[in-house]
């Protein structure tokens, strides 16, 4: 999240002002975003009235105990400094006394975000994002009480976790990872062409995919995805924010089958290629093999609302049109989000608002800007990969779009993330930015539960030859028993009528 200019300081053991006064403006839902979000107004809160860092019996600070365990940050340092706290309150849970608030580092469209620390402990950073219930519309305050309930529901190492929610007087007080990169927006803004290398749009968007398949497998339509809400963390990966304009819808988890053909370095070869090469051979001497896999799909496919909510260069033509929606306007954003991120603008922006929506109506399809093309192709040729996806993605008939199906199952499988090992995408180094600040982390191994906790600096380098040799020990040992490899490792596969273990 972008910093605020105007941020205060304040000294680590006062009393702090934690009282706002809410009014509209016509500034952005971000501080220096060059784009506004449609049908929702900016809150700008000022510092008011005095309320005191210690609760007071007239006005209580109250810990909603709705969190659930969240095995993958249970070696958090974040946690355990939670712990600690909550483990010296007298009646066993965190309150607003606890913290320290040091200054404001942005205003979103509810309220307003906070770095925070824990009092006594300067180890641990986090947000927290403060919302006046007196100010908000009831169509805003359910808003909020999406945004809580998404929040308390999510374990995932690219979506925020909820540390404590908070309800002080007439505040919604909501503590959540502090992300001190920033959002992807502004570190697009650094760089001298407002664009990313390829490579760096591959690991974004890998990452990015990963989050939105984990919301669309609990039923949650995101419908907010923009580089705004896309902040990256100290160790240089992402997380998604803002929640509040997310709809949750049933969904009906499944196991699909289907053929899939390997070519001889074992990727997936699409039916038409395959056709035109039947005499390939794998490394065995044999031809290319042919694999049934039954794969999970969890995609809310029945997801369904009218509601017109977004940032209007990223809405969906469906969207836009006001017939109804569903899990197809992520999938749409997704494409967006990947072409400005390599173009450094939006497809079917114009020169207005109401100019953007037509060409986003309209029955043109995506265009592509040539001379910067050109640039990239000689940078990586990825780029043919990267606009086949976008074209697939930006489908203006949602039942034609990519994903809107079979969701992230069907894009992981794109050429464009070929050879990304899914399950080992937490250990991939970031991509060096200008602009970019990464903390390299050691290995962590913690006691008695012999857990180790491995970030992506810790993996050793090794020489290529060391690396070749380790990969056909691993080849000639999986080729002589009876499972394979599946390239989306999260999911069952069949092999000659044999499953193999799930990989999670």
């Amino acid at each position: 999240m972008e910093e605020d200019q105007s941020s205060f300081f304040y000294p680590p053991d006062s009393d702090l002002d934690l009282s706002f006064t809410s009014c509209t403006t016509t500034t952005t839902d971000r501080t220096f975003s060059a784009r506004s979000s449609l049908a929702r107004s900016s809150l700008t809160l000022s510092f008011n009235d005095r309320l005191s860092s210690t609760s007071t019996p007239s006005n209580p600070s109250t810990s909603v105990a709705s969190l659930h365990d969240r095995p993958h940050r249970r070696h958090d340092p974040n946690w355990a400094a939670i712990k600690a706290a909550t483990t010296l309150s007298s009646d066993g849970a965190l309150h607003l006394r606890h913290l320290k608030l040091l200054k404001l580092v942005g205003s979103g469209n509810l309220g307003r975000v906070f770095l925070c620390r824990l009092r006594d402990y300067d180890h641990a950073n986090f947000a927290l994002k403060v919302v006046d219930r007196d100010s908000l519309t009831s169509k805003k305050l359910s808003h909020v009480r999406t945004e809580a309930e998404i929040l308390s529901s999510l374990d995932h190492p690219f979506l925020p976790t909820l540390y404590a929610h908070l309800e002080v007087s007439h505040y919604t007080c909501l503590l959540i990872d502090y992300c001190s990169n920033g959002d992807l927006h502004s570190l697009l803004r650094k760089q001298p062409t407002n664009r990313l290398p390829v490579e760096a749009v591959r690991f974004y968007a890998a990452e990015v995919l990963v989050a939105l398949e984990y919301l669309h497998a609990l039923g949650i339509v995101y419908r907010d995805l923009k580089p705004e809400n896309i902040l990256i963390r100290e160790d240089g990966h992402i997380m998604l924010s803002d929640f509040d304009l997310c709809f949750k819808s049933d969904i009906s988890p499944k196991l699909e089958n289907k053929v899939h053909v390997d070519d001889a370095a074992g990727s997936p070869r699409s039916h038409r290629r395959r056709r035109r090469r039947r005499n390939c051979y794998c490394l065995d001497g044999g031809r290319e093999r042919v694999r049934m896999v039954t794969e999970f799909v969890a995609e809310p496919t029945t997801a369904f609302s009218r509601s017109c909510v977004g940032t209007h260069e990223y809405l969906a033509p469906e969207l836009v049109s006001g017939n109804g929606h569903g899990n197809g306007v992520d999938w749409w954003a997704f494409g967006v989000l990947i072409y400005e991120l390599l173009f450094g603008t939006t497809p079917f922006k114009g020169g207005s608002k109401e100019s953007t929506l037509r060409n986003i109506a309209s029955t043109k399809g995506v265009k592509f800007y040539a001379a910067a093309d050109d640039e990239m192709e000689s940078e990586n040729g990825l780029m043919a990969e990267a606009r086949d996806l976008i074209e697939k993605l930006l489908v203006k008939d949602p039942r034609k779009r990519l994903g809107c199906a079979r969701g992230a199952t069907d894009i992981k499988r794109h050429p464009f993330f070929q050879g990304i090992k899914w399950p080992l995408i937490r250990a991939y180094r970031p991509p060096e930015l200008r602009g970019l600040t990464v903390k390299r982390s050691k290995s962590k191994v913690h006691g008695g539960s012999h857990h180790h906790h491995h970030h992506w600096s810790s993996v050793v380098p090794t020489s290529p030859r060391r690396r070749r040799c380790w990969w056909m020990r691993l080849y000639l040992r999986i080729k002589g028993s009876k499972y394979s490899l599946n390239p989306n490792t999260n999911y069952y596969c069949y092999v000659n009528n044999k499953i193999t273990r799930k990989h999670l």
